[in-house]
């Protein structure tokens, strides 16, 4: 196990990139005032407001007791609003507020800011060929993820 953490191998690279960009993120997400995964949750409202709490967790890949809790934070900075369903008041829907709306313009800046930070001094083509490693990475573990383990 000790070669995957030598600091010229693949994975230890990777790693630490995973590392970078999750503190760079964070640092800036702090900075207008959102927290992990809420992000998502705003993007999701801002293309389709109104969906109900069950419809966003499955969106997001979540459960529902996070994204109770999630939504219960982002009420009180005033980012989202819930109200009932009017055909079904068993059905809480999720609205975006207008501050919210202001926040995820922030976040697209902030998205930009990370976007610029990450693929400075790339050239076009080194990116089309990243994207496609990752995609192929990203397809591997998908795969991996659906076999049973094997340990």
């Amino acid at each position: 196990m000790v070669e995957f953490f030598k600091s010229d191998t693949l994975y230890y690279i990777f790693h630490q990139v995973l590392r970078f960009h999750y503190q760079r993120t964070h640092m800036l997400l702090d900075d207008i005032g959102l927290y992990p995964g809420q992000p998502g949750l705003l993007f999701a409202l801002s293309v389709k407001d109104g969906q109900s709490q069950k419809d966003l967790a499955n969106k997001l890949n979540i459960k529902p007791a996070t994204i109770t809790v999630m939504l219960n934070r982002m009420e009180k900075s005033n980012l989202v609003e819930r109200h009932p369903d009017p055909e079904d008041q068993r059905v809480s829907r999720v609205y975006i507020t207008k501050q919210g709306k202001e926040v995820c313009n922030e976040l697209r800046k902030v998205m930009k800011i990370i976007d610029s930070e990450c693929f400075k001094n790339f050239t076009e083509e080194e990116k089309v060929i990243l994207r496609r490693l990752l995609m192929q990475m990203r397809d591997n573990l998908s795969e991996a993820c659906d076999k049973k383990s094997e340990i």
